[in-house]
C-alpha cells in the first residue's frame, strides 16, 4: 500500500530585505566615521557625519514602509545602528573635544569626564531598549523621553557651533559636561516630546498642521545660511520642549482641581 505523499512544506524566508537595510548600514557607517574623525581631531566632519546618520535613520523606516519590506530583523538592526550613531558617536565626539581635558583639573575630575560620556551612552541604550519594549503600547503622537537622534543632534550641534566660533573644548569642558549629562538624562526622562506622527489620517497618510511645512521651509533657509547655529537652536528648543509641556501641565492641574 502506497503511503500518501506529504505535501511540500513552505520554505521559511530566511533572507533580509536589502534596500532599507542599506540605509541602516549607511547610517551605521556614518556613526562609526564620526567616532574615527573625532579621535583624529576632525570635529566638524564628525558632527556632520552624525547629522547624516540622523537623515539616513529617518529614511530607512520610510523606505521599508513604502516598499512594504518591514521586518523584525530590520527593527533590531536599526536599534543597534542607532546605539552606535546616536549613543556612542556623540558621547565620544564630546569626550575627544572637551571632556578628556578635565583630567588636567585632577584625577577625580578626569574620571568624571569620561564617566559623563559613559552616562550619555548608557542613557541612549536604555532609551532605545525602552522604546522597543513599549512601541506597541504608547501613544504614537508622543515620544517618552528625548529621542536619541535629537539628543545626538543637540550634542553634535553644540560641538560644531562652538568649534566653528573658535572656542576650544578645553575652555568649555564644564559646559560640555553639563550638556552631555542633561542630554543623557532627558533621554531616560518621562517628559513627552511630539513625534509628528499619528495625527489625523487623510486619504494619502497622516495629516500635519499647515504651520509644519512653513517651519520646515524656514529651517531649510536657515541651514543654508548658517548650519551649525541653526541646528543648535532647533535641537536646543526641542530639548526644552518636554520640560516646558510638563511644567505647563503641572500648573494646569491645580487650577482644574480648584
Amino acid at each position: 500500500m502506497e503511503t500518501p505523499e506529504t505535501p511540500p512544506q513552505p520554505r521559511r524566508n530566511r533572507g533580509i530585505y536589502l534596500l532599507p537595510n542599506l540605509f541602516t548600514t549607511a547610517a551605521l557607517f556614518s556613526g562609526f566615521f564620526a567616532i574615527i574623525a573625532a579621535s583624529q581631531g576632525r570635529f566638524e566632519a564628525a558632527c556632520v557625519a552624525i547629522f547624516i546618520a540622523a537623515v539616513l535613520d529617518g529614511l530607512d523606516g520610510r523606505v521599508a514602509r513604502m516598499t512594504n519590506t518591514q521586518s523584525e530583523f530590520g527593527v533590531q538592526y536599526d536599534s543597534l545602528a542607532d546605539l552606535i550613531s546616536f549613543g556612542m558617536a556623540p558621547s565620544l565626539v564630546m569626550y575627544h573635544w572637551a571632556l578628556y581635558s578635565m583630567k588636567f583639573d585632577g584625577a577625580t575630575l578626569g574620571k568624571i569626564g569620561w564617566l559623563g560620556a559613559f552616562l550619555y551612552a548608557a542613557c541612549a541604550a536604555l532609551r532605545l531598549a525602552r522604546f522597543n519594549s513599549q512601541v506597541g503600547t504608547v501613544d504614537k503622537r508622543w515620544f517618552i523621553g528625548l529621542p536619541s537622534p535629537s539628543a545626538a543632534g543637540l550634542m553634535a550641534s553644540f560641538v560644531w557651533t562652538l568649534h566653528d566660533l573658535g572656542w576650544s573644548g578645553e575652555e568649555l569642558r564644564y559646559a560640555a559636561l553639563a550638556i552631555t549629562t542633561v542630554s543623557g538624562l532627558l533621554m531616560v526622562s518621562r517628559f513627552r516630546y511630539p513625534s509628528f506622527k499619528g495625527g489625523k489620517k487623510g486619504p494619502h497618510g497622516d495629516r500635519v498642521p499647515f504651520v509644519v511645512p512653513l517651519v520646515v521651509i524656514a529651517a531649510i533657509i536657515g541651514l543654508v545660511i548658517d548650519p551649525p547655529k541653526v541646528l543648535l537652536a532647533v535641537f536646543a528648543t526641542f530639548a526644552v520642549f518636554g520640560p516646558l509641556i510638563a511644567r505647563r501641565a503641572a500648573r494646569r492641574s491645580p487650577a482644574e482641581g480648584a
